[in-house]
């Protein structure tokens, strides 16, 4: 994968045709941006589908709690990272 682009203050929009199924419901769902919501202050997104690396609300859950393919840091961290990387920046999942 690579770095498609970084937004910042993004808005969460959530799309059950393309995203995780969230319960039962099956309505896309968008929420304002702030850094309190789904997807912390920054989204950095990658080239494959749905997939990217982004803030959280809960810096005490990272390393503890699940994710549906993204990748969850702190704001701070994920605000300096994104300050870090451009479009075509390689990113790999290891083991």
């Amino acid at each position: 994968m690579t770095v498609k682009g970084v937004a910042r203050n993004p808005q969460y929009s959530y799309r059950p045709d393309k995203n995780f199924q969230q319960n039962d419901n099956d309505e896309p769902l968008t929420l304002p941006p702030g850094p309190n919501g789904p997807v912390g202050s920054v989204w950095i997104d990658l080239t494959k589908e749905t997939y990217g690396i982004h803030g959280t609300a809960e810096p005490e859950l990272v390393g503890k709690a699940s994710s549906h393919g993204c990748v969850r840091l702190t704001n701070w961290d994920a605000e300096e990272l994104s300050r870090l990387v451009k479009v075509g920046t390689p990113v790999s999942f290891l083991d």
